[in-house]
C-alpha cells in the first residue's frame, strides 16, 4: 500500500511539474507579444494555446497538387537543433490571389497559413499544395516566411521558391543565387509532393538557407 501511495505521489508531482511548465511557457511567450493587434505581425495570430511542429494550411485536403514541406531549423552553427522557434508561413492560392480575410477583430489576414513550433529536435513540417503566380507577373511562385525566436522579435526570411518555376532561367545571376539558398526541390511520393529544406539561423537575424 505504501508502494502505490509512493508512486502515486511520483505521477502527481510530475504531471503538475509539466503543467507548471507548460503555463510558465505560455506566460513567457504571451510577453513577447506586441499589444497593438491590428498592427503587430501575424506571426503572433495563432489561435492554438500550445503550438507543435506540425500543421495543415487550410484547404489542403481540397487541392489537387498537395505538398509536404520538412526539414529542421538549425542554430547559427548549423548543428544544434534550434528549440522553441516559431515559423510562420502564409502563400496564395493556386492561381496565384491571395484569399485576404477578415477576422472578428477586423483585421485582414491571408487565409492560406500556418505556424509551427519547434521542439528539441528542431524539426517542423508544414501540409499544404502548390502555390500558384499571377499569369503576368513575373514573380517566382513562392511561401512567405517569417521567423520568431525565443527573445528576439520577428523577422522576414526569404521565401520558399521552387527548383522546376520557369521564371528561374529569366532570373540575374545575382537574383538566382539568392534564391537557390531557399530553394525546394520536389519530389513526388504517391499523390503527394515532398521538399526538405532545413534551415540555419544566424546570429545578426538574417537567414542562410
Amino acid at each position: 500500500m505504501k508502494n502505490l501511495i509512493t508512486i502515486l505521489c511520483v505521477f502527481y508531482f510530475i504531471s503538475f511539474s509539466s503543467s507548471v511548465n507548460a503555463q510558465e511557457d505560455y506566460r513567457s511567450a504571451l510577453r513577447e507579444v506586441p499589444v497593438k493587434y491590428k498592427k503587430r505581425s501575424p506571426i503572433y495570430d495563432y489561435s492554438e494555446k500550445v503550438l507543435n511542429n506540425t500543421d495543415t494550411i487550410p484547404d489542403f485536403d481540397s487541392k489537387p497538387n498537395k505538398l509536404k514541406i520538412t526539414g529542421i531549423i538549425y542554430k547559427a552553427d548549423g548543428v544544434t537543433p534550434a528549440k522553441d522557434v516559431i515559423l510562420y508561413v502564409c502563400q496564395p492560392d493556386e492561381n496565384g490571389d491571395y484569399d485576404l480575410r477578415k477576422d472578428d477583430k477586423r483585421k485582414r489576414y491571408v487565409n492560406h497559413r500556418g505556424w509551427i513550433k519547434t521542439d528539441a529536435d528542431g524539426r517542423y513540417t508544414f501540409y499544404t499544395f502548390m502555390p500558384g503566380k499571377y499569369e503576368r507577373s513575373k514573380e517566382l511562385k513562392q511561401i512567405h516566411r517569417v521567423i520568431k525566436e525565443p527573445g528576439k522579435p520577428e523577422y522576414e526570411i526569404n521565401s520558399f521558391f521552387f527548383n522546376d518555376d520557369p521564371l528561374i532561367p529569366e532570373l540575374t545571376l545575382a537574383c538566382r543565387a539568392k534564391a537557390v539558398q531557399s530553394m525546394l526541390k520536389l519530389e513526388k511520393e504517391g499523390d503527394i509532393l515532398i521538399a526538405t529544406k532545413n534551415i540555419k539561423l544566424n546570429e545578426d537575424l538574417k537567414i542562410f538557407q
